[in-house]
């Protein structure tokens, strides 16, 4: 338990405090990020929905907007459905703000 314990940050170390073993709490925290298809499909369909809307957002920088980005390719990786750096790079381009092009 302690392991699991030391391994969770705040707010999932509050979800399994109630739990009384370690079987219990791995229980938990299987449903609550990956066990069930519900879980999964929403997860699937929110990180799509990401990808495909992505665009800079107005106060954001190049670097935050690169890191967003791979933070969602990462993450459909992650699931099995993987991004090509040329795609994602395409899309980076194509959404940058009017500023940045050169003509």
């Amino acid at each position: 338990m302690n392991t699991l314990y030391c391994a969770l940050n705040r707010s999932e170390f509050n979800i399994i405090t109630s739990y009384k073993n370690a079987r219990d709490i791995w229980n938990a925290l299987e449903v609550t990020y990956e066990r069930t298809n519900q879980v999964k499909e929403s997860k699937i369909d929110m990180l799509v929905h990401q990808y495909e809307w992505f665009k800079m957002l107005s106060s954001e920088s190049i670097s935050s907007m690169f890191n967003r980005m791979t933070t969602i390719t990462n993450c459909l990786n992650a699931i099995g459905r993987t991004c090509t750096n040329a795609k994602i790079m395409s899309k980076i381009l194509r959404y940058l703000p009017k500023t940045w092009e050169v003509w």
